[in-house]
């Protein structure tokens, strides 16, 4: 059911309410279970800290122009390609665990990927400054297109073809991230990081943080569509 006014299309279907509602519900999921692991791993020791692994990893792919830093807050652990550094959340920094471990070896993933010019990376570095942009101003465009809808569709259609710039993204991060994950693995395994007791649990750690991006993917394809009905479903 679609509900409009004379200011244009302001509806909604219940259909997408439902696989909204679905979506925040499996994210919570995604993202308490995330958590719960990251704690209960965090307690489980290693011989290495993060820094340490951090360092390890990338010196046995042969990078030595990476530096490894400390970063404030929890769960901000990212690799920057732009001055090549592996940061570390102060939690996986210092911590000599699984769960730090599982991270430290994860953002080197990336490091390598830089390093060998991985072609998912090369192109989701490439849209960085696109989503950027779009991300600044299409919240107000695909506002003022809906309200707009019935006089000038061409608005929403600007915010749409923005929108899907950073759905895009969500996808294309979703091989990155998989492959840093499974190059971390590997290596942890072969350097004798973890062992047959302890390996499935960073392999859990990182599964787990692997699907809060494909929750992420979904709710921007479902946000988009959403989007996209409207400007079909517009009164011609």
């Amino acid at each position: 059911m679609f509900l409009t006014t004379q200011v244009g299309y302001v509806g909604y279907d219940y259909t997408y309410i439902i696989i909204f509602a679905g979506i925040a519900i499996l994210s919570y999921i995604v993202q308490a279970s995330l958590k719960r692991k990251f704690e209960k791993f965090s307690k489980m020791p290693v011989g290495m800290t993060g820094r340490d692994i951090a360092e390890k990893m990338l010196h046995d792919n042969g990078i030595y122009d990476v530096k490894v830093i400390s970063t404030p807050g929890m769960l901000t652990d990212h690799y920057n390609p732009a001055n090549k550094t592996v940061n570390l959340s102060e939690g996986v920094y210092s911590s000599a665990s699984i769960a730090a471990a599982a991270v430290a070896a994860h953002e080197c993933g990336h490091a390598v990927q830089h390093a060998r010019a991985y072609a998912p990376l090369k192109m989701r570095s490439a849209l960085v400054p696109i989503v950027s942009f779009s991300s600044s101003i299409m919240t107000w465009v695909l506002l003022i297109g809906i309200l707009t809808v019935e006089s000038f569709p061409q608005l929403l259609l600007a915010g749409i073809i923005l929108f899907a710039t950073t759905t895009a993204f969500s996808f294309i991060t979703l091989p990155v991230e998989i492959d840093a994950s499974k190059r971390a693995l590997v290596w942890l395994e072969r350097a004798g990081v973890t062992n047959s007791g302890n390996h499935k649990y960073a392999t859990s750690a990182l599964r787990s943080a692997a699907y809060t991006y494909v929750v992420a993917a979904l709710s921007s394809l479902a946000t988009l569509l959403y989007y996209v009905m409207i400007y079909m479903n517009r009164r011609d």
